[in-house]
């Protein structure tokens, strides 16, 4: 088991969840003389664990299996994207008013990035904030967004338009949960741990490259390194920035460009961040910000792991006309124009600008982002 704790984040790293408990003792001031008799309901009179129907299906047993408690409720919606909506919010804070949470209960967000942010904004909001333990089972949700505080769901085509920062009690970690991901979901996920080697540690993006066979094959030492190497670089970021003013906001690399190419071609979170990753090099590689040995480096390292760099318009089952592909096309530009981190009209990009570099730049003409778009779009 390994901690990682600053001034704004607390992390437990470990591989299983036999830990959990101590870690709620600890990171509630609590001491634990004997753990025989240590009862979760000592310290939150109720407990509600939010999670999906996949994790249920494997996770939520063996997680259960390790809390004391007199009653854990559980509230189970459907995987995916389409349950961060204001419909599926409503009936969770319902359902916490019916089963009587009060601000001395905890919710227990279980799942991946969906369930993350959706349990983490519910928690936010009912009676103005309780606590709540972000458990992440997916490769994304454990080096990405079960750490730093944000919540949110999504309105139509706007990703997290409405969310809060709200830093969770802790963050607990269970590497060993990686074993039951599908395997498309797993290389999803290694588009963020990829993104944290552009913008922070190109030592990294070695290590991805040279031990790409362990990672795929899920090799536990290796994982272990790569989760914690991945949290360790969030945390830090986010205790100098808590609220995205500033530096924060290098880690929203490949997402401006990634959401609507999300959205519209309804691919995974991944696989979008891997796409809009691959347009913020193309367009640092015009303007001259990089060289093109390292953009071959990103290519190579997202040919070792299978992702995409390109998207096809996959929701229209018509043949694709010139016109369809235009309209795509200026309807992704639509959606990075109204996404949430702009500022006075301009699109704010992220681009790389050396080797682990990553600058934001808003003064990228809308024509030359088209054209971008244009170029990845393999339809």
């Amino acid at each position: 088991m390994e901690k990682i704790i600053n001034d704004v984040c607390n992390i437990v790293i470990d591989n299983s969840y036999k830990n959990f408990m101590p870690s709620v003792y600890e990171f509630n001031n609590k001491d634990i003389e004997d753990l025989s008799k240590i009862n979760i309901n000592e310290i939150y009179d109720e407990v509600l664990i939010i999670s999906d129907e996949n994790v249920y299906n494997h996770q939520i047993d063996n997680f259960i299996n390790n809390i004391k408690a007199k009653i854990v409720y559980e509230y189970i919606v459907l995987a995916g994207e389409d349950s961060k909506s204001l419909s599926v919010y409503e009936e969770i804070i319902k359902y916490c008013i019916k089963i009587n949470l009060s601000r001395k209960s905890l919710i227990i967000a279980l799942g991946g990035g969906v369930v993350g942010d959706l349990a983490g904004f519910v928690a936010s909001t009912y009676m103005r904030g309780i606590d709540v333990c972000q458990i992440p089972t997916s490769l994304l949700s454990q080096v990405d967004s079960s750490v730093g505080g944000k919540t949110g769901i999504n309105i139509g085509n706007f990703k997290n338009i409405i969310g809060t920062f709200y830093q969770p009690k802790f963050t607990y970690v269970n590497i060993d949960a990686l074993k039951t991901l599908p395997n498309k979901e797993f290389i999803s996920g290694m588009a963020e741990v990829i993104k944290y080697s552009i913008i922070y540690d190109y030592d990294f993006l070695d290590y991805l490259i040279n031990n790409s066979d362990n990672i795929l094959n899920k090799d536990n030492e290796t994982l272990h390194y790569v989760v914690r190497k991945c949290i360790e670089i969030k945390a830090d970021i986010v205790s100098k920035d808590e609220k995205e003013s500033g530096l924060r906001k290098i880690l929203n690399f490949g997402h401006t460009f990634g959401h609507g190419v999300e959205k519209l071609c309804k691919i995974s979170h991944g696989e979008a961040v891997s796409i809009g990753m691959n347009m913020a090099f193309k367009l640092s590689l015009e303007k001259g910000y990089i060289d093109k040995s390292y953009y071959d480096k990103y290519i190579k390292v997202c040919e070792k792991f299978n992702l995409p760099l390109k998207f096809n318009i996959s929701l229209y089952e018509d043949e694709i006309t010139e016109e369809i592909k235009v309209n795509i096309n200026k309807e992704i530009l639509e959606i990075m124009k109204n996404d949430k981190k702009n500022s006075f009209g301009k699109i704010n990009l992220i681009l790389p600008i050396g080797f682990g570099k990553v600058k934001i730049i808003n003064d990228i003409d809308e024509d030359k982002i088209l054209n971008i778009i244009k170029g990845v779009n393999n339809a």
